[in-house]
């Protein structure tokens, strides 16, 4: 149990405190709620853009990172389709001065060309590096687009096209961060060894006088039900063929998405996991293979992907791959494999709420999901599944009708 207080600005931060006496060490997490989902369909990769910008320095701090190194703190950031996210871990005594940084760049982050220059140059270098340049890199900017025909979660993070990144003009980001850098589409999390009434003073002292900017009113356009089957073929430079197969799945506030997130761990957590033990171990089909799900503010996917042995087909790898999805569905499912994932579910989130940061982060995420105390009931949802809720989860999301598969194919 993470326990936590919470107030809100009269801007509209939304502001959570969590006391920790146990560790001299706090943290500040600020999540501002856009993601790579709020962009404009022709300038894709801004979230992820602003992320590196944020870090270029305010008008009156030039550089982030010499204050908050000077008082013993770290800092990073990430982005993802759903939120932009920014933390500061520090001694507690020096509390204020991450009050300070993440008020500042707040108010009075600095535009200038030079600035957007280098991290244009940064992301479109990453851009590039990671998802051009690298076998199998570009799979997400192939798959996501398959899956999805309406919802922006058919771009990635890096965004749908390199030239969005490289086009980018300084209006542009002014125009982003005016629309959702502001007080009232941010949640800020404290927590480590602070009071709920010091961080008060300090939320008030140094966010309470910033504009609380017109609240973002998200209106995405609906996935529509996927009714048929979809394909495509790819090839290229690679060393090995590769099948990447994706099923819609419900969203985190569903219940539906923790029986698909126990069927995962059970498809491939794991040496004993049905994928590995049927397909590499024992038929040895596939040199590697693997289930993994998007953790989606929307409907995101489950997907599997894996590459044939030498000599194997990737049609006869493909129908494997079915075979033991299909199991779900026509087999009952053991007590003891259930109960096997649903013990690592539970450890892992017995150590989530050991580290201060990852407490600070989750119950961020889960309070821009709608409230941050679903983040104290999520090893219950995990439990509380039967060996019948995993079957028919599996039974509706294993279809043919809810696939799209991408073949990635080596050039002979």
């Amino acid at each position: 149990m993470v326990n936590f207080n919470r107030f809100k600005l009269d801007n509209g931060l939304m502001v959570l405190v969590h006391e920790d006496p146990t560790t001299p060490m706090a943290v500040i997490n600020i999540l501002y709620n856009v993601g790579a989902r709020d962009e404009n369909p022709s300038k894709t990769g801004f979230a992820h853009l602003f992320e590196h910008l944020m870090f270029g320095g305010s008008v009156n701090i030039p550089s982030y990172d010499e204050p908050l190194q000077r008082v013993g703190g770290e800092n990073n950031a990430f982005t993802s389709n759903d939120i932009t996210n920014y933390y500061i871990t520090l001694p507690a005594e020096n509390l204020e001065t991450a009050f300070w940084l993440e008020s500042d760049r707040m108010l009075n982050l600095a535009f200038s060309e030079k600035s957007l220059d280098v991290q244009r140059n940064v992301v479109s270098e990453e851009f590039k590096q990671r998802y051009l340049n690298q076998p199998y890199g570009d799979v997400m900017l192939k798959l996501r687009p398959l899956a999805y025909k309406t919802h922006p979660y058919m771009w990635s993070t890096i965004g749908k096209e390199l030239s969005h990144i490289e086009e980018a003009t300084i209006d542009d980001v002014k125009d982003f961060f005016k629309k959702h850098y502001s007080p009232s589409n941010a949640i800020m999390v404290v927590g480590g060894s602070v009071s709920t009434k010091d961080v008060k003073i300090l939320a008030e002292k140094w966010f309470g006088n910033i504009h609380s900017g017109e609240k973002y009113i998200r209106n995405l356009p609906v996935e529509p039900v996927q009714l048929e089957e979809r394909r495509e073929v790819f090839y290229a430079d690679v060393p090995l063929d590769a099948i990447y197969i994706a099923f819609h799945v419900p969203d985190k506030t569903d219940q539906g998405y923790y029986e698909v997130d126990l069927i995962t761990d059970m498809l491939s957590r794991g040496n004993s996991s049905r994928l590995y033990n049927n397909l590499v171990k024992e038929r040895k089909l596939f040199t590697d293979i693997n289930a993994s799900l998007t953790s989606s503010a929307d409907p995101g996917l489950l997907i599997i992907d894996g590459k044939p042995a030498a000599g194997i087909s990737v049609q006869e790898a493909e129908s494997a791959i079915w075979d033991v999805l299909n199991s779900f569905s026509s087999e009952q499912v053991a007590e003891a494999e259930l109960n096997k994932v649903k013990n690592k579910i539970e450890s892992t989130m017995v150590f989530a709420e050991m580290s201060l940061l990852d407490k600070a982060m989750n119950l961020a995420f889960f309070e821009v999901l709608g409230d941050a105390n679903d983040f104290n009931k999520e090893t219950e949802r995990y439990l509380r599944i039967s060996a019948n809720d995993i079957i028919q989860r599996a039974k509706a999301t294993f279809t043919k009708e809810n696939s799209s598969t991408l073949l990635y194919l080596a050039n002979k």
